[in-house]
């Protein structure tokens, strides 16, 4: 194939691979869908090649999906049939911390993990943080705009993104790799990029912000009896904590049942409350700190917000507390079949909102159960719908639930993005304007549709 000759010239052969030669990691990626073996895996090393790589590509017309750490869940870096998988796990490196600055400089397929011990070996701190951080890769991070478990403190990736390279359809290197927090230069062509998921561009290098390191956390697990009161004991703590709350979780009574049955964890409260609250705040970890995160607490025992409270008092209590959040990524190896689901909602609609999708699901597949859990204080929820078998058809419960999410005011992707499979739900939270403006910028900026054709929007080619 002359095409596959003229970019083992770009990368060098051994870069370029086929057939038996690509690893089966590199056929789909953490969404459970069929895998596919892509027609070739191209693996460039610097924004040179993938500059080169595109430019070929184009002239041949040649379609690609972009690879990061193959951690989506939305289907995005899963190849379609006839594409060339473009991964960027040779891109990895740290260029520059710039202490005075509080920026990091970094490539695109550096794991998050490395960007977060780099930032404390540097007495800073990056504010992002995943469950994936081991795996996941920054580009992969800005490319879906992830948030993840601090986003209360320090936003989504959006936040803490100064400055981008990338890379266009047609070979285009872009260097937006501002370090300026003030840049009122025209149009912020970086922040486009942002969530974008490569339909506009591969994104090759990015500058972050780092934040000051934060005191040691406080942690409790809290019990509350629904989400409004778990919203006026979230403002209350957000009052005594100014800029100190990391993390506000929350675990729906079903997810607490289905951690009790399918693990070895204990119900921690008895009864069982519709609501338990995993929060944390950076106060330190002297005695001082403990004793007034603990005064909190008790006011809001006090005043009816909560019902119950644990408080760590060691690191062994604190992980254990975190079990209770992370026990989510057991269920789908112990419940096969499920239906995932990452969707934003409104704090003051959060409560109908999941007594109409449990009245729907009851309705549409008997015997399910809907788990709901998530990082409530930015109002995104991850939710599951479990089969009572794994045969069973959850197809009219998933339109139900992306049906009560858009009438409720409600994004249908929260911070894993659309892909693939959430395309055909796009328009419950955007309208047709939007939907032709996203059109508009994919023609624009990818003409032939060569970059992750058919995600976040339908392919227009023949």
């Amino acid at each position: 194939m002359v095409l596959l000759d003229a970019l083992r010239a770009i990368v060098g052969d051994g870069f370029v691979k086929q057939g038996d030669g690509i690893p089966q990691r590199n056929w789909s990626d953490a969404t459970e869908i069929p895998p596919l073996c892509p027609a070739a895996l191209v693996l460039p090393g610097s924004t040179e090649e993938i500059s080169k790589v595109l430019a070929a590509c184009s002239a041949a017309g040649q379609t690609i999906v972009v690879q990061g750490g193959l951690t989506g869940l939305a289907g995005g870096a899963r190849p379609q049939p006839g594409e060339i998988a473009l991964s960027l796990e040779r891109m990895q490196g740290i260029e520059e911390i710039d202490v005075a600055s509080r920026t990091m400089t970094v490539r695109a397929g550096t794991p998050l993990y490395q960007v977060q011990d780099a930032a404390k070996e540097a007495g800073l701190h990056y504010g992002v943080d995943l469950g994936a951080r081991g795996t996941c890769t920054i580009g992969g991070n800005v490319a879906t705009n992830a948030g993840g478990v601090q986003a209360l403190r320090y936003g989504v990736t959006r936040r803490n993104v100064l400055g981008i390279e990338a890379v266009l359809s047609d070979g285009t290197v872009l260097n937006g790799l501002n370090k300026l927090m003030k840049n009122n230069t025209g149009y912020d062509w970086p922040q486009m990029m942002i969530g974008s998921e490569g339909t506009l561009g591969v994104i090759t290098r990015v500058c972050l912000s780092l934040s000051p390191a934060p005191p040691a956390l406080q942690t409790a697990l809290c019990a509350a009896a629904s989400v409004a009161d778990a919203a006026k004991a979230l403002a209350e703590l957000d009052r005594q904590f100014p800029g100190q709350l990391m993390t506000f979780e929350g675990m729906w009574r079903e997810y607490m049942e289905v951690t009790d049955t399918y693990t070895s964890l204990p119900e921690p409260f008895d009864p069982r409350t519709e609501l338990t609250l995993l929060i944390e705040a950076a106060l330190g970890d002297d005695q001082a700190a403990q004793d007034r995160f603990t005064e909190v607490l008790a006011s809001l025992l006090e005043e009816g917000l909560i019902s119950d409270a644990l408080v760590s008092q060691s690191l062994q209590d604190r992980q254990h507390f975190w079990a209770y959040r992370e026990a989510n990524y057991e269920f789908d190896r112990l419940i096969p079949g499920s239906a995932q689901f990452d969707i934003s909602l409104p704090m003051n609609r959060m409560d109908d909102a999941i007594a109409e999708m449990r009245r729907q699901i009851a309705s549409l597949a008997p015997g399910a159960t809907m788990i709901a859990y998530g990082h409530m204080a930015d109002s995104n929820l991850h939710l599951a719908i479990l089969p009572a078998d794994a045969a069973d058809d959850l197809g009219a419960a998933v339109t139900a639930v992306y049906d009560v999410v858009g009438q409720s005011d409600g994004s249908i992707s929260a911070e894993h993005g659309i892909g693939i499979l959430k395309r055909p739900y796009l328009s419950r939270s955007r309208s047709p304007e939007e939907l032709a403006l996203m059109r508009r910028l994919k023609n624009m900026l990818d003409p032939a549709d060569i970059l992750n054709r058919g995600r976040i929007l339908l392919s227009q080619q023949p």
